[in-house]
Parts: C-alpha cells; sequence; structure tokens
C-alpha cells in the first residue's frame, strides 16, 4: 500500500502566495483610485471656482451698466426759471409783492450735465413765446467751446465759451440739485448777448466729440461778438434770431445775426 501525501509546507507557500496576490491587486486598484478620487474633486473645485468668478464678473458688469446707463439717465433735470424782461431799481424791487406786479416769464429746459467730461448739454424746447428759437446747446468746458443747434433753422454756431455767463460743471449740477430739493428757486433777470456770423466751418470733426455729434452734417459756422467787431452797427445786420436758455442764475437771450 503506498501512502501518497502533501507537503503541507508548499500548500502553505501555494496559499500564502495566492493570497499576497490578491492583496496586491486589491493595492493596486485602491491606489489607482485615489488619483482617479483626487483628479475629480479637483475638477469640482475648478467648476466653483470658474462659476464664482462668472459670477462676480456678472455682478460687476451689472454694477456698471446700472451706474452709466440707469444713473446717468437720472441725471436729466428738467428745470424752470422764472425770470422779467428788464431790471427794476431797489426801490421798485422793495414795493413788489405790494403796489407793482411784475409779470414774469418762466424758461424750462432739459439739461445734462457730465462732469467727468466736463461737458453740460442743455436742451432748449419751443418757447410758449416768440422772441426764441428751440435749440440743442454743448458746453465744452475741456475744449473751452460752446456750440448752438438752431432746431428751426437745422444750424450750428460755435463761438469761444464765455466762462463768466456758463457755471462749470460741478457749480451748475449743484445749482441743479437745490433747484430740484427746493432750497433754491430761481427768480431771474434776463442778460442779452449778441453774436455775428462771420465763417462757415468745414472740419468739425476737430471740434471735440460732443460738438461733433450736434453738429455733424449740418451748416456750420463761427460766431464772433458783436461788440468786439469794430464799426459793425446793428442797422447793418440783415436778419437775427435768438435763442434763451439759462445756464446760470440767470437767463440769457443770445442773439446770432448774419449779415
Amino acid at each position: 500500500m503506498v501512502k501518497v501525501s502533501f507537503n503541507s509546507a508548499f500548500s502553505q507557500k501555494d496559499v500564502k502566495k495566492d493570497v499576497e496576490t490578491l492583496i496586491s491587486e486589491e493595492d493596486k486598484d485602491a491606489e489607482a483610485a485615489l488619483p482617479v478620487r483626487g483628479q475629480s474633486r479637483a475638477w469640482c473645485w475648478c467648476m466653483c471656482l470658474g462659476l464664482g468668478l462668472m459670477l462676480s464678473g456678472m455682478v460687476v458688469a451689472g454694477a456698471y451698466l446700472y451706474r452709466y446707463y440707469i444713473l446717468e439717465e437720472g441725471q436729466v433735470f428738467v428745470c424752470g426759471v422764472n425770470y422779467r424782461e428788464e431790471d427794476l431799481t431797489m426801490a421798485q424791487l422793495e414795493k413788489v409783492d405790494v403796489e407793482l406786479p411784475i409779470p414774469l416769464r418762466q424758461l424750462e429746459e432739459r439739461i445734462r450735465v457730465l462732469e467727468r467730461e466736463q461737458v453740460a448739454l442743455i436742451h432748449v424746447p419751443v418757447p410758449d413765446f416768440e422772441e426764441g428759437d428751440p435749440a440743442d446747446i454743448v458746453h465744452d468746458f475741456q475744449r473751452m467751446l460752446t456750440a448752438y443747434l438752431d432746431l428751426n433753422l437745422n444750424r450750428c454756431y460755435v463761438i469761444a465759451l464765455n466762462t463768466s455767463i456758463v457755471m462749470p460743471p460741478r457749480d451748475f449740477l449743484e445749482l441743479l440739485v437745490n433747484v430740484k430739493s427746493g432750497t433754491y428757486l430761481p427768480q431771474s433777470y434776463l442778460v442779452h448777448e449778441d453774436m455775428v456770423v462771420t465763417e462757415r466751418l468745414e472740419h468739425v470733426d476737430q471740434l471735440g466729440y460732443f460738438i461733433h455729434n450736434l453738429c455733424r452734417g449740418k451748416d456750420t459756422f463761427k460766431l464772433q461778438r458783436r461788440d468786439r467787431i469794430l464799426g459793425m452797427q446793428k442797422r447793418e445786420v440783415l436778419s437775427c434770431h435768438k435763442i434763451r436758455h439759462f445756464e446760470n442764475k440767470f437767463v440769457v437771450e443770445t442773439e446770432i445775426c448774419e449779415m
């Protein structure tokens, strides 16, 4: 009888190999899985960061649009000023309320002040009286120029800015805010200035963005104040038209004449 036996050492060794093989394969799978999970988490963080940056960009863009398109529109003032045609003496002023009912006229404008650009944009609608034309006006403090667009004639007129009449944008804006709040109620007088057309302007694009935008495609002429033209007499003027407006505490009547 032959006895068949198995070497226990070999059998244990084979089992041990199998176990080690299984363990090593599981460890390899686990080690292989860790980088994948790490990459997925990193990808999620990148996605969240990207979405956050996108949302913050949208918020900033929305705030920009709100500020420059909505708030700027809110800075358009519709204001009116009462004024009288002639100045009164001090004795007459003391009796205005009781004895001298002085007829007042009212002038309304739509005004937009761009303080950063140092520009005031004024629209004078069709007046309730015959002494004035509707007009659009630009006062450009950077170029030191004023442009009038007579809407009846569809003509532009350009002259050097008169700083003794036109308030700087910051001061003008403060005046408009006070008028709107009721802390200042304008009741003013009329100042006359006489202008004469001297020459035609061809290159309007050299007068700055705002005046170019106002006068583009229109006949544009240069103005000069009549009192600065030697020998100029009013009877020499062929035709004149007036624009009444205000950019100060008083109303200005700008008379533009063509010879």
